[in-house]
């Protein structure tokens, strides 16, 4: 049965993350899986346009998440895939 989850429960979201996804309207695991890892990757790169978002704290981050793994363990091939997708 799917639970929907608040942010931080989580695998590699923090509370500074959880804050920045709330911030773009990502409040659940439910939005986290709608809008997708590069879809909140392009989110929060839209809100903050003027910091470097790196991509081992966002991106694989959200990945991580959504596939319950640590952001380091989710592969090579598939964060070559998603880095293609952000350009």
């Amino acid at each position: 049965m799917f639970r929907n989850k608040t942010l931080t429960d989580l695998k590699n979201i923090g509370k500074k993350i959880a804050i920045r996804l709330n911030k773009v309207g990502i409040n659940s695991e439910c939005d986290l899986r709608l809008a997708g890892a590069v879809g909140a990757h392009r989110l929060i790169k839209e809100r903050y346009p003027n910091e470097t978002l790196a991509v081992c704290y966002y991106l694989y981050s959200f990945e991580g998440a959504l596939t319950d793994k640590h952001w380091n363990a989710i592969g090579g091939q598939r964060k070559q895939q998603l880095k293609a997708q952000i350009g």
